[in-house]
């Protein structure tokens, strides 16, 4: 059953994401220099991927534009957990 949005709701953060954080000091610390909905974001974005190829796909991303400054994923509507809004853009 899918969630209502809810703009408070934040995921946790998944095993993988944990996994890559703890392999790369320079990556937790830019991880933990963003904001709690930008890691949000970072989160919901990478998850939202039906298959784990494109789940991978997303974590490599994730690890090289998290270093390179970016703030939040390209593209991407917001999570769709927390604006009713953006919830056509992912099956929650």
């Amino acid at each position: 059953m899918a969630k209502a949005a809810d703009p408070d709701f934040r995921h946790d953060t998944p095993p993988e994401i944990k996994a890559l954080l703890e392999s790369d000091h320079a990556l937790s610390e830019k991880w933990q220099a963003l904001t709690p909905l930008a890691r949000n974001e970072w989160i919901c974005w990478t998850i939202s991927a039906k298959q784990e190829a494109t789940r991978e796909k997303r974590r490599v991303r994730l690890h090289e534009e998290v270093l390179d400054g970016k703030k939040r994923p390209c593209c991407w509507p917001g999570c769709p957990h927390r604006r009713e809004s953006a919830r056509k853009w992912v099956d929650a």
